[in-house]
């Protein structure tokens, strides 16, 4: 909106076209309420808060538009308040492309500074999620050959021991002499007894490399069991790569270009630190940051070489990089302590004899911690290296390695997931129907990040994707739903000063199927009636404008509970209220009945307060009726072409007015009909009044009133005494007057000042006396309104 202060008689011009689906005040009052005139004022005296030159509406954008402040000397704060609003939706495309184009941008430039912890958080963030999918995602399978031996704390400290079994058992006698690092000649004891046992390969993931008084032993069988055992070697990457191998002793030299030789290096991300990729060949370049040559000499890892000894040598990936691998599940190779393997009672029960080894591949390793061998995986932080190992073995043998997106696709998709958010944002205009769809995609784009991770190892780039989409997408809309609530406030400003708030909440929230519903439509819906008692009488004596005062007052609060508990305020008739529960918006029949009933007592309450406050103004308090009814009614709006007003007509409406009629024939304030009454008898204590014919009606109808909520305090005693008045009330319509005449009778000795409770009984007594005709149904029939 660009409105022009031209002078005293200036008007307020609007020259922005809605938006599709967005509802002006004008046409909502035209449309609902009749024609209203444009607001015209008489005072508005002030200079445009922009460029005096009025603009075209299509003219090129101007930055100089947003930094634009209203005149100082400007009165009128509404007027820069609707032209910024007008501002907004004017260029409403320009600024959702500039939200999406900032998102997507910052996630772009995170990846090219993977070290700035802001702007890398989502590429940070794709890391954990790729993390995530290797713990939830398909396993590898783990090859039910491979054991792992560890040497656990158990194993270091030993259990105490029979002298009997020291003295029998040469590998215990070495463990006992000393802590370990114990005689190599432990390690010759072992091989031979798992080879023995029928072994088919043993991967040592130890160091050998300081001279050791076992090493002759240990060379030894090493040389008899030369192509079924692997050693470690290391590099030790702080230190220039400085090689740490199995001493000349045991492996004369060069021992890392020896078969039966592998490094156990694994080098983890350098960002978090997590061992996510295999590298199974280096050269002395590679180490050094230098692209591997290919006349370098070439070493192979452990499990390079164990693989290779177990004659899947082809299975081993031939180049130098490092890949990602799937790994098997947590607990797939837990560490068996490597004592048992010596001690006779273990070796029968737990290793049948030996026969558990036949065939197995046997990793060697530590896996007590105090001897720090432990990896941070993306399955656990702390993954016994040899474990690793076996990781990457499984890995070689099944082809089961991970794949990452190609940068230029990962980026496009970044791209893309930009441009969706902006088109979904921009052109469906639904927040709820957008909001739902960018879920929905990201939900599709996890199912198929894990799809293709499960089936084809591809880890689908997807954080950063999501990233974009969503930030771009909820800044939007965070951006449309400023907009539109800045919209709706306008509208509801003026619409607010003719009709109920939730109304207007209904209209601009659901234009559609308000509008829908005004043309006509049959609605089950809970009516209410309420009128003041004797104010025909008190306005014909009191002071016109105390009067009006003393109304005002009244209907304030009456309409206050009524919006409060969600109804339409449906019009003022005189001092009468008609409320409608249901018609705009319902929440269920029940819950409409109980929102009504709930009005009632408000309005009960407050009337009381007001009373208690007139009275000590020296004012004269009030009475009221209401009565309350459900049912089925035509909604829809109602009127001359001069003017028409959205309400509710039918049978349902003329009991609620008729029942509130009645209140003062039965003494009461409040009267249900029964339809509502059992809708709302769950939440609400109520008693029976009468079996009604009113006028106008053919077939009877019960009505009730209310005691109160059940979940309010309520008399205990009056309750029990009550079940004597329903009680007398069944008598009474079963023509058993004497029994219906003690039940009234004992009710009063109790609540002698019950109206109902002495008009049964007056008339049991006289029904007594004289019995009514055989035709008599207890049905009052009401001949006057």
């Amino acid at each position: 909106m660009r409105p022009r202060c031209a002078g005293p008689d200036a008007q307020i011009v609007t020259t922005r076209k809605r938006r599709a689906g967005k509802i002006s005040s004008n046409s909502i009052m035209t449309t609902a309420f009749g024609k209203v005139p444009q607001i015209q004022s008489s005072k508005l005296k002030c200079h445009p808060p922009w460029s005096p030159r009025r603009p075209r509406d299509d003219r090129r954008f101007d930055w100089r538009d947003l930094i634009v402040t209203p005149n100082a000397t400007c009165t009128n704060a509404r007027v820069w308040y609707n032209a910024r609003v007008h501002w907004l939706g004017r260029y409403r495309l320009f600024i959702l492309v500039s939200i999406c184009v900032f998102w997507t941008g910052l996630i772009f430039v995170g990846h090219f500074f993977p070290a700035t912890p802001f702007l890398s958080i989502a590429w940070r963030g794709e890391q954990s999620f790729q993390d995530l999918l290797r713990r939830e995602g398909r396993k590898t399978t783990a090859p039910k050959d491979f054991v792992f031996l560890g040497l656990d704390q158990s194993t270091l400290q030993l259990p105490p021991l029979a002298p009997e079994e020291v003295a029998n058992n040469r590998a215990f006698q070495l463990m006992t002499e000393r802590p370990f690092p114990w005689s190599r000649e432990v390690w010759a004891l072992l091989l031979d007894r798992l080879f023995a046992a029928g072994a088919r390969l043993v991967v040592f993931d130890v160091l050998f490399n300081p001279l050791n008084d076992g090493d002759p032993a240990f060379h030894a069988a090493l040389d008899r069991y030369r192509d079924k055992v692997v050693l470690a070697a290391n590099f030790d990457m702080e230190n220039a790569a400085q090689a740490t191998t199995p001493n000349n002793t045991l492996i004369p030299p060069p021992q890392l270009l020896d078969d039966r030789v592998g490094f156990a290096n694994f080098w983890p991300d350098p960002i978090d630190e997590k061992v996510r990729a295999v590298t199974y060949r280096v050269t002395n370049r590679q180490l050094a940051g230098l692209p591997p040559h290919p006349s370098e000499e070439i070493y192979e890892s452990l499990s390079a070489r164990a693989v290779t000894k177990m004659g899947h040598g082809s299975d081993v990936p031939n180049d130098f990089r490092g890949h990602m691998i799937r790994f098997t599940a947590l607990d797939a190779f837990e560490p068996r302590p490597l004592y048992e393997v010596f001690d006779l009672k273990f070796w029968h029960a737990n290793y049948a004899d030996g026969m558990f080894f036949k065939d197995k591949i046997v990793m060697v390793g530590l896996s007590a911690q105090v001897l720090h061998d432990l990896a941070d995986t993306p399955m656990s932080p702390m993954t016994p290296g040899p474990a690793l190992h076996l990781q990457a073995m499984a890995a070689a043998l099944h082809h089961e390695f991970l794949r990452a997106t190609p940068e230029k696709i990962g980026l496009a998709l970044v791209g893309g997931a930009g441009v969706i958010a902006w088109f979904l944002v921009a052109f469906l205009r639904r927040p709820l129907f957008c909001l739902g769809a960018l879920i929905a995609i990201a939900v599709v784009y996890l199912g198929a990040a894990r799809f293709f991770y499960d089936k084809s190892g591809l880890l689908l780039l997807t954080v950063p994707v999501l990233s974009a989409l969503l930030l771009s997408g909820l800044f939007s809309l965070g951006f449309e739903y400023a907009l539109e609530r800045l919209e709706k406030l306008r509208t509801r400003r003026t619409l607010e000063r003719y009709v109920s708030k939730n109304l207007v909440k209904e209209v601009l929230e659901n234009p559609d199927s308000y509008y829908s519903t005004l043309r006509g439509a049959r609605v089950p819906v809970t009516i209410l009636f309420s009128d003041l008692i004797g104010f025909t009488t008190l306005s014909e004596k009191a002071d016109p404008e105390a009067l009006v005062v003393h109304l005002n007052e009244y209907l304030s609060r009456m309409t206050s509970v009524v919006f409060n508990n969600g109804g339409t305020l449906d019009k003022f008739i005189g001092d009468a209220i008609m409320a409608v529960w249901g018609n705009v918006r319902s929440f269920g029949v029940a819950q409409d009945a109980k929102n009504c009933a709930r009005a009632a007592l408000g309005m009960r309450r407050e009337l009381q307060q007001l009373n208690e406050k007139w009275r000590g103004e020296g004012r004269m308090g009030l009475g009221m009726g209401i009565g309350i009814n459900h049912g089925e009614v035509i909604v829809g709006n109602i009127g001359s072409q001069e003017r028409m007003d959205p309400t509710v007509i039918g049978d349902s409406v003329n009991l609620a007015s008729r029942l509130e009629g009645l209140t003062r024939i039965y003494g009461l304030d409040i009267l249900i009909g029964a339809t509502a009454a059992e809708l709302v008898r769950d939440e609400f204590h109520l008693r029976s009044v009468a079996r009604v014919q009113v006028k106008g009606k053919t077939k009877p109808v019960d009505i009730f009133t209310f005691i109160g909520p059940r979940n309010e305090d309520v008399d205990p005693e009056f309750l029990k005494w009550l079940e004597s008045y329903e009680e007398g009330l069944e008598k009474f319509r079963a023509r058993d007057f004497t029994d219906a005449k003690i039940l009234f009778s004992r009710f009063l000795e109790f609540y002698p000042d019950d109206f109902l409770a002495k008009m049964y009984l007056d008339r049991a007594l006289e029904y007594e006396q004289q019995p009514p005709d055989e035709a008599w149904d207890a049905v009052e029939v009401f001949k006057k309104k």
